[in-house]
């Protein structure tokens, strides 16, 4: 059995709840087969194993260092970068066109579920400047694109997203970053940057030949301020060397490395404080000031870095997931290899009788059901969602608006929870992973310890649990006039009544609980939406999220709980039928232990509750 990933797990999310094969019937994956997906997986996960992972523990205990001049990673972390992007993975959704493999989003995101799993932090290294490419083919220029996205995909540029400020955080509209107009140019309007920028993974570093920041900036108004809000902010593309025509390096860019923070976990990438328009060291072309190049149009770029963004988010959910995943699969291997006391009953009574291996003692089995039903749940979420992002691109091609639409409008709705409700629940698992392994799990010479720690940033970083809580109840529900809200509550009623159709009386139970609490949860949001005072309404969002979250997650189950019933009954073996019922298990664990804590979270929010609201601050 792998500590990493399940592959027996994403073989039945894929072929037989996603049905991926279908996308092959479509114009865009014709050349795709069952045989070249299980390919790309099989590299994936090939490369995780024997490159990735093998250093995850000496990534953390040796994070990178900066000497004054350059920043320093361990070796093993380059020569995995080079076997991921040789493989050609870097570009394995891309299309042909760009060198790409134009594999399914769904397929593409499940093989790199195995590198998060592995060693998360050298992972993040290509992800960020897939996201980083993406972008730039969505709203760059000729030019940028092939000056930039092309060594991107071909793994000699790395890329980040520059969006923070130490004086900003979170709050966009505060950035103080400049952008001034210094004339045109090939690759675009020229502008000189000057400002800081914090929290950037992979800013600096010496992996690839070039690394393309992603910079949000405001460029001044007529009367030479910044104008307060996001007005005026833009997006620039800001290498770290600038390119000569022929796509030669050239001279350094005024990009300057402040400063690496030092992570409680996630230690594999560099985390920097970047100078942006420095002027001591590097001038480039005499001048101080970083040289970036405007992406799209002016004052767009906060609308231009959602892109990237929501990515991003969804990507943190994968991450999160994975990290659970793994944490669960270590502490299923402790359990049921580390003798520890005697199952209760006759046999316990007997001090001479032979030790129970944990996986024996209810408790145990409590903690690893729970850990398999938020890990192998959370990775279905976020599976699910880029099922979608395929079914937009295929019904896009074909002309067909609506399905488009709604799959558009299900991805967005569904992307503040695909973020945030991994992050938390897999979070849980990592430490619930911890107790199993009892005084042992809290030392290092264990990996469980590090999974954690790992995890713990994935509620903070690409927008906080408050800010995706804002961000659903404040919007996502009520957009297009609630209609995505409205598809998505009847996905979860068509399946409720699938399961009550199947006569199985546990499916039955399970369909009836979820179409009971769907209700529910639509009456308060109605509820909260006509108290007519914003502050009230989101003032409790973070409880509005996780309760939404609970609901989804339900569905996600029993989603999968129809799929393995049906499975069931045609299982060759007894390994097969181990599987599904184990996916039954995991399921009925959800509805029964899970779901039931929605009821209360659910009656609080219809109270309109104000504690939290009227606190002041001399109170504390």
């Amino acid at each position: 059995m792998s500590l990493i990933l399940s592959r027996r797990d994403l073989d039945f999310l894929l072929y037989e709840w996603l049905q991926v094969e279908r996308l092959t019937a479509t114009a865009r994956y014709a050349d795709h087969s069952r045989e070249t997906f299980d390919a790309a997986l099989d590299t994936c996960e090939k490369i995780a194993i024997d490159l990735f992972a093998t250093h995850n523990k000496k990534n953390d205990e040796h994070e990178p260092h900066f000497d004054g001049e350059t920043v320093h990673v361990i070796a093993e972390v380059k020569r995995a970068l080079a076997a991921f992007c040789e493989a050609g993975l870097m570009a394995a959704g891309q299309d042909y066109a760009l060198g790409g493999m134009q594999l399914p989003l769904v397929v593409e995101k499940a093989g790199f579920a195995w590198f998060n799993a592995a060693n998360i932090g050298t992972a993040t290294f290509p992800f960020l400047t897939i996201g980083n490419a993406n972008l730039l083919l969505a709203h760059g220029t000729r030019a940028q694109i092939d000056t930039f996205v092309r060594p991107e995909m071909e793994g000699r540029y790395f890329g980040t997203m520059c969006l923070s400020e130490p004086q900003a955080g979170s709050s966009l509209s505060d950035i103080t970053t400049r952008a001034d107009y210094e004339g045109d140019s090939p690759l675009g309007a020229q502008y000189r940057l000057r400002g800081n920028k914090m929290w950037i993974s992979g800013g600096e570093h010496e992996l690839s030949e070039n690394i393309v920041h992603l910079v949000l900036a405001k460029i001044p108004g007529p009367d030479g301020k910044l104008v307060p809000g996001v007005k005026g902010i833009s997006l620039f593309v800001v290498p770290k060397y600038l390119v000569r025509e022929d796509g030669s390096r050239g001279e350094r860019n005024d990009v300057v490395l402040a400063g690496l923070n030092h992570k409680m976990g996630y230690r594999g990438i560099t985390n920097c404080l970047l100078n942006f328009g420095e002027g001591v060291k590097h001038r480039p072309r005499g001048r101080a000031g970083a040289i970036g190049y405007l992406v799209g149009e002016p004052g767009q770029g906060l609308a231009y870095m959602f892109h990237m963004m929501n990515e991003s988010r969804i990507g943190v959910g994968l991450g999160a997931a994975a990290l659970g995943y793994t944490g669960y699969l270590h502490a299923l291997d402790y359990a049921r290899n580390r003798p520890q006391g005697r199952a209760t009953g006759v046999r316990g009574k007997d001090p001479a009788s032979p030790q129970a291996k944990l996986v024996e003692h209810a408790d145990i089995r409590r903690m690893l059901l729970a850990q398999k039903s938020y890990a192998e749940g959370a990775l279905a979420l976020t599976l699910y969602c880029a099922r979608l992002v395929d079914e937009e691109r295929i019904a896009e091609a074909a002309n067909d608006r609506q399905a488009a639409q709604r799959c558009s409008l299900l991805l967005d709705l569904l992307t503040p929870v695909a973020k945030s409700w991994p992050s938390q629940w897999c979070l849980e698992a990592n430490s619930l992973a911890i107790q199993v392994h009892g005084g042992y799990g809290y030392t290092r010479e264990y990996n469980v310890e590090q999974f954690y720690r790992d995890n713990r940033l994935n509620p903070i970083h690409e927008g906080t649990h408050g800010i995706q809580a804002l961000d659903l109840l404040g919007r996502k529900v009520t957009m297009s006039d609630g209609m995505a809200f409205r598809a998505l509550v009847d996905g979860m009623r068509a399946s409720a009544a699938r399961a009550l159709a199947t006569g199985e009386t546990a499916l039955a139970e399970h369909g009836g609980a979820l179409d009971e609490t769907v209700t529910h949860l639509s009456n308060v949001t109605r509820v909260l939406w006509a108290a007519g005072d914003p502050a009230l309404t989101l003032a409790n969002a973070s409880v509005y999220l996780e309760a939404f979250g609970h609901v989804v997650l339900a569905w996600i189950w029993l989603e999968q709980a129809l799929v393995a019933h049906e499975a069931l009954a045609g299982a060759g073996n007894e390994q097969a039928r181990a599987f599904y019922r184990g996916k039954l298990a995991a399921a009925a664990y959800f509805h029964r232990w899970e779901l039931p804590r929605v009821g209360p979270q659910l009656v609080l929010l219809a109270s309109l509750d104000r504690t939290t609201l009227d606190m002041q601050d001399m109170w504390f």
